[in-house]
């Protein structure tokens, strides 16, 4: 009698029940692919109408479609747009082949054992501990033209003092120094890990034939550790492609007095919220997805070929 009551209690659940059993790899799944549905592909879609669209002024304000005219007036824009393409492709570069050539080199260094190697490690990742925007404030107070230690050290060297982020002329290659300083521990700390896990039956038959340290880097060391440094390459070239804090926490709206520093990133955030222009912003931010896109894919294929 109990048991009986019992079942029609549960009855009108079990239905449920057994439905989600059968289904519950997409019960499991559905929060997650309704987070990105909401957060991304919405998102998405809704900057790729308004790319197409007058949207300018105050968001209430109605729009209408003008198609791909807000594409073609950033593709022909050469005072503001192809600039800030080069200089995006000038501080990825710079910063990110330093970044790699500085990493391995400390990262070969921290591979052998020394006295203090453990201290040293911690004392490397404190740069990325701090945000961005704190190290920019950080970096703005010692580049300061008149009271900044960077000037203080040429001071004492005898070599007169430099405009670093001031000066419209050494302001972009500057920040490119600051964004190596804070993330080249981070290629170090990946390209050790590649490192450590290298076999040494290759190095030891190597030394034993006669090859140089050069030799047996170039030769042995890289082709094994190829496909973690087009990781490296990969994570860092796509991070400092969107690099945004530093360059306005320093140098404010428009990348500065004569837009020395603005990039990409610089130039969407100055349509979208200094101009109100959220069609051309639109165009815009796809435009740079598509070059982000097109330099992944190229990494990715590199990174194929190099597991071969």
């Amino acid at each position: 009698m109990s048991t009986a009551l019992t079942s029609r209690r549960r009855a009108p659940w079990q239905g449920f029940s057994d439905w989600a059993n059968r289904h519950r790899k997409w019960v499991l799944a559905t929060p997650a692919i309704v987070f990105v549905i909401a957060l991304m592909v919405l998102p998405l879609l809704y900057t790729v109408v308004l790319s197409f669209t007058d949207a300018e002024g105050s968001i209430q304000r109605a729009f209408d479609f003008v198609w791909f005219e807000n594409y073609l007036s950033i593709l022909s824009d050469t005072e503001r747009f192809w600039p800030a393409v080069w200089r995006t492709a000038i501080f990825t570069a710079v910063a990110v082949a330093l970044e790699m050539t500085i990493g391995t080199a400390v990262a070969l260094l921290l591979r052998r054992p020394f006295l203090g190697r453990g201290v040293i490690r911690v004392i490397m990742l404190l740069p990325l501990v701090a945000t961005p925007v704190a190290v920019a404030m950080m970096w703005l107070l010692i580049f300061e033209p008149t009271v900044g230690f960077a000037n203080q050290l040429l001071g004492w060297l005898g070599i007169p003092a430099q405009g670093w982020i001031s000066d419209p002329s050494t302001a972009l290659p500057t920040l490119m120094l600051v964004d190596v300083w804070q993330w080249t521990p981070m290629v170090i700390l990946i390209l050790l890990a590649g490192l450590v896990g290298l076999p040494e039956e290759q190095q030891e038959a190597a030394r034993i034939d006669g090859a140089s340290s050069w030799q047996r880097f170039w030769h042995v060391t890289l082709p094994m550790l190829k496909t973690t440094v087009i990781a490296a390459l990969l994570l860092r070239s796509i991070d400092a492609m969107k690099t945004f804090d530093l360059l306005y926490v320093t140098k404010g709206t428009g990348g500065g007095s004569a837009h020395e520093v603005e990039t990409l990133n610089i130039y969407a955030y100055a349509l979208s919220f200094d101009y109100n222009e959220y069609g051309m912003a639109a165009a815009l931010v796809l435009l740079y997805f598509l070059l982000i896109v097109i330099v992944l894919a190229v990494l990715t294929v590199r990174r194929k070929e190099a597991q071969r």
